[in-house]
């Protein structure tokens, strides 16, 4: 099988062909790319399996997964299209590396926080969990789609206080909806912009690396 995206995958140095890994699948930001989500946990890539997957549509010099009509209001059909293709590559890298399929965490930033969100909406405990820094759900995702239980699924939401792309208040109402649908729920603020600091990063692995039990 030809996957439908390009992906830049780190395996352990020392790789235990005995052994099956947990794996961060990374979604990069609008217009960027999927070695620039890379350095947020590379302190991790001893231990986990990390596969950048790049957003299929071209942005400028960068990617993006989907194309928007505006701020916060994908083009449906380009939406649906992301979402399905990301299930089936979940599916695939799966099945070609060596895996654990019950340690399968998806790491977003904006346009790939929102997929995040998404996708651990849609695929419940097909995940373990899920980190979305700087995004949003929209709305037509918790009114159309079906989704699933995610009680057992781990949630880390973090959101830059002054971010200047989606208002601090966007993080705040994302976070009180996913504290609803899981127990296994972590939510950070930061005082920073649309980006993530080093404070955030040095929280995000440490969540990573505690709920994946390394």
């Amino acid at each position: 099988m030809t996957p439908f995206y390009e992906y830049d995958i780190h395996l352990p140095a020392q790789l235990d062909p005995n052994r099956k890994y947990p794996v961060i699948f990374t979604l990069h930001g609008k217009g960027s790319n999927e070695r620039n989500m890379y350095d947020l946990v590379e302190p991790l890539s001893d231990e986990f399996i990390i596969i950048g997957i790049r957003g299929d549509l071209t942005l400028g010099a960068g990617y993006q997964y989907y194309e928007l009509k505006s701020l916060g209001n994908p083009i449906r059909e380009t939406f649906d299209k992301a979402i399905h293709e990301l299930q089936s590559f979940i599916k695939y890298a799966t099945d070609q590396y060596p895996i654990d399929s019950s340690r399968r965490y998806l790491l977003g930033f904006s346009q790939g926080a929102i997929l995040s969100l998404t996708l651990a909406l849609t695929m419940g405990v097909q995940l373990k969990g899920i980190a979305a820094l700087n995004g949003y759900i929209p709305d037509f995702v918790k009114t159309e789609y079906p989704l699933m239980i995610l009680e057992q699924v781990s949630v880390f939401i973090s959101h830059g206080e002054y971010d200047s792309v989606f208002p601090i208040r966007i993080g705040n109402e994302t976070a009180a909806y996913m504290k609803q649908r899981t127990p296994l729920f972590s939510y950070v603020t930061y005082l920073s912009d649309h980006g993530v600091s080093a404070d955030n990063q040095r929280d995000l692995l440490q969540w990573l690396a505690q709920d994946a039990g390394i």
